[in-house]
């Protein structure tokens, strides 16, 4: 986490605290073109999905009905609040919603064949531990997508992000954080980056884990029945 300032967990709880009231109608706007980008791209896929800091559930009535959805926040008053919208909204394709750490999470390897984690890896205490939670709960041939706010070193945005970085315990948040702190820590193929509305302030990064290998003994077996 070099060039990170540190964000420890009960700082994140304490400022999503604050935030799950006023989230959908305040960061929530801000963030939707970069949500609805990346639901796009879910629905046209199938199986299971697994959204990494789901929040106050605002995408959860979007994604398509034949996905499988379960959802995790280390957030108590922020799954609240996505719990209830499950009821109201009556969302069949909600598998579960889950209090868990997103570096620790409690699935087996490779159960899901979508994994999104959308605004998450600049509010967590150790992104490139998550990255790789989000790699090993992803089945081979599937996707993970990450949306989020990278740091730039130039212009008047680097230099309020540098700005900004000594208060990052306050906010929630690393202003400061960089693409390469993940994409240099992950196995995963990056398939696709895609700057974001307002502004290109965020970016999709577009991941895809390679399809087993079959050992060569059981293709010879194939072959030859």
């Amino acid at each position: 986490m070099s060039g990170l300032a540190r964000i420890d967990e009960q700082s994140v709880i304490k400022a999503y605290a604050r935030w799950a009231p006023v989230y959908d109608f305040s960061f929530g706007p801000v963030a939707d073109a970069g949500r609805k980008r990346a639901i796009d791209i879910i629905n046209r896929r199938s199986g299971k999905l697994l959204e990494v800091g789901v929040g106050t559930g605002v995408a959860l009535p979007r994604y398509a009905p034949h996905l499988t959805v379960t959802g995790i926040d280390l957030s108590p008053d922020m799954l609240r609040i996505a719990r209830q919208r499950v009821r109201e909204k009556k969302l069949t394709n909600i598998e579960g919603i889950y209090e868990m750490d997103a570096s620790e999470l409690g699935f087996g390897d490779a159960s899901f064949d979508t994994v999104v984690a959308m605004y998450v890896m600049t509010v967590v205490p150790d992104p490139v531990k998550v990255l790789r939670e989000l790699e090993r709960v992803c089945a081979p041939g599937g996707e993970v997508l990450i949306v989020n706010h990278f740091a730039q070193d130039h212009g008047l945005r680097g230099w309020v992000e540098s700005f900004m970085a000594p208060a990052a315990r306050a906010l929630g948040w690393h202003p400061d954080f960089r693409a390469e702190t993940i994409t240099d820590a992950t196995t995963l193929e990056l398939v696709e980056t895609v700057k974001l509305k307002p502004f290109g302030l965020f970016t999709m990064l577009r991941f895809r884990k390679a399809e087993e290998a079959v050992p060569a003994g059981e293709t010879a077996a194939a072959e030859g029945a």
